[in-house]
């Protein structure tokens, strides 16, 4: 075990599985107290940490409820006393319905701006009073590469993770003041469970197509992304904010 995030706490939300588990395990691996926080049970994410010498504790949220994220941000300084960092990485992908824009059902539209934009939002109004008592803290949020390059027939998808990085950097200039640094990362599509759900039967061969169209010639795998959340969660970039850090292999340089 590392400690180059001894001493801070960490929320990570989507924290059950998949990406979400790999950031909550890692930020513990790097000396955080993590609080994994998600829909869906963490109990393995938290046994995973403990198992390793790290600590941790699992909470139920609800990113479309004000009141679920309060919740968790009251638990989190009721355990650990502070918050640091916040993990924006709750997110509707492999639920979610694709197809031509004008066949999306609304009510499907809806529910992906909901969660994926509006649950960072309800998130952060939670967690950003204590940072501001304490002059400091990291707000990661996770949008993707689909932001930037566009993503057919996901419309709604892509749409809400653009949003993600207009959040992102709108945050970051009224957060300034207060020594809250906002960044987001862009990955292209990682080998998990959502990305599986997401593209279905056609999974091998989005997955040949967005690799063609990298720079480096491979999938995204989970244990890619990890430096990037540990880098943005330390004081090693303690004078980044406001950014969008593309994690896909060279498809887009920005």
């Amino acid at each position: 075990m590392t400690d180059d995030l001894a001493g801070k706490v960490a929320i990570v939300t989507g924290g059950g599985r998949g990406l979400g588990r790999e950031y909550a395990e890692k930020l513990a691996l790097a000396g955080a107290s993590v609080v994994a926080a998600d829909i869906i049970d963490c109990a393995e994410t938290v046994s995973t940490i403990e198992a390793r010498g790290g600590t941790a504790i699992a909470c139920h949220l609800d990113v479309r409820s004000y009141e679920s994220c309060e919740e968790v941000a009251e638990a989190t300084r009721a355990r650990f006393g502070n918050i640091d960092i916040l993990v924006n990485n709750a997110a509707l992908y492999g639920s979610l319905r694709g197809g031509r824009f004008e066949t999306l059902p609304e009510a499907d539209w809806n529910d992906c701006m909901d969660v994926n934009v509006g649950g960072i939002w309800r998130c952060c109004k939670a967690v950003v009073p204590e940072m501001k008592a304490r002059e400091g803290g990291s707000i990661i949020n996770i949008s993707s590469l689909a932001a930037v390059a566009g993503l057919p027939y996901g419309l709604h998808y892509a749409t809400s993770k653009a949003a993600v990085i207009g959040l992102t950097r709108s945050l970051a200039r009224e957060l300034g003041r207060n020594w809250i640094r906002v960044n987001a990362i862009a990955p292209s599509a990682v080998m998990t469970e959502g990305t599986a759900e997401f593209f279905g039967d056609k999974l091998d061969r989005a997955t040949t197509v967005i690799a063609d169209g990298q720079t480096l010639k491979r999938s995204l795998q989970i244990e890619d992304l990890a430096g990037t959340v540990l880098w943005l969660a330390s004081d090693a970039s303690r004078f980044v904010t406001g950014q969008t850090i593309m994690v896909d292999g060279g498809t887009v340089f920005l």
